[in-house]
């Protein structure tokens, strides 16, 4: 004989299961909440990208292939030139990771030196030969070869607080509208970058990849010449190599692109 559950007893075993669906419900989210909660915010994306993102295909394969990359025709010059000169006080591997730390306090003059500039103290000061002329073969190249060193390093502006009232300058220098154009370096590098001028890419100007071989040039050239190309593209009478106002510009760039990796040598437009 079959015997049915009471209307009663149908009832109250419902809403035992209604309870207990809505009890495992609330632990599972309680659960997730508590898994959402341990897990880190994800970073947002770094909105800084290298100049390299800017360029054509074709450019990008020239510099990501050592074989095609003219640049390392200096490269090799510069290798040559630091086993001649260099070995009695430096060794290849000690060159990691310093261009990725240049600019740079010097105790000996009590300023700041850029890469080129550190190389030309150390020829004056312990090759005694010639002194090697800003943009010139064998400084180009001895800079090139140190900086090749530091690929794939991140930049690194050191936290020397000697620094500060130089980078300070770059900082006002970059912001600071010049020339009989009126502008600024942040005008064009942050407010247009990525638009089109001339036929080019704006790039966000990261000194990510210095020195560098243009196509515009033929031939590898310093980031102080890029840099005192700009002021004359503005009408305004271009710093001297080596300048106060070069380094500092130069100092605010590596810290504007710290953590950016180190590409040297690259190639650009």
């Amino acid at each position: 004989m079959r015997v049915g559950l009471t209307p009663m007893f149908r009832g109250l075993a419902a809403g035992l299961m209604a309870g207990l669906i809505a009890g495992l419900i609330a632990a599972f989210l309680a659960l997730l909440a508590v898994t959402a909660t341990a897990q880190p915010a994800a970073a947002p994306p770094d909105p800084r990208r290298s100049g390299f993102e800017f360029m054509s295909p074709a450019t990008q394969a020239m510099q990501r292939d050592d074989s095609a990359n003219p640049a390392f025709l200096w490269v090799q010059d510069g290798r040559r030139r630091f086993e001649a000169d260099c070995l009695r006080c430096h060794t290849p591997a000690s060159l990691r990771g310093v261009a990725a730390r240049h600019p740079a306090w010097d105790e000996a003059t009590a300023q700041p030196l850029t890469l080129a500039g550190r190389i030309r103290s150390c020829q004056q000061r312990h090759v005694r030969g010639p002194e090697l002329a800003f943009e010139s073969e064998a400084l180009l190249g001895l800079e090139a070869f140190v900086a090749h060193a530091s690929r794939g390093q991140p930049i690194a502006p050191p936290a020397d607080a000697r620094l500060a009232p130089a980078r300070e300058l770059g900082a006002r220098l970059y912001t600071q509208p010049f020339g009989q154009l009126a502008m600024s370096c942040a005008q064009c590098h942050d407010a247009l970058a990525g638009r089109r001028l001339g036929g080019s890419a704006i790039p966000q100007a990261h000194p990510t990849a210095y020195p560098l071989y243009r196509l515009e040039w033929q031939g590898l050239g310093s980031l102080e010449r890029r840099l005192r190309q700009c002021f004359s593209g503005v009408r305004a009478e271009p710093p001297a190599f080596g300048s106060r106002d070069l380094v500092a510009l130069q100092l605010f760039l590596a810290q504007r692109a710290a953590g950016m990796v180190v590409e040297s040598p690259g190639v650009r437009p």
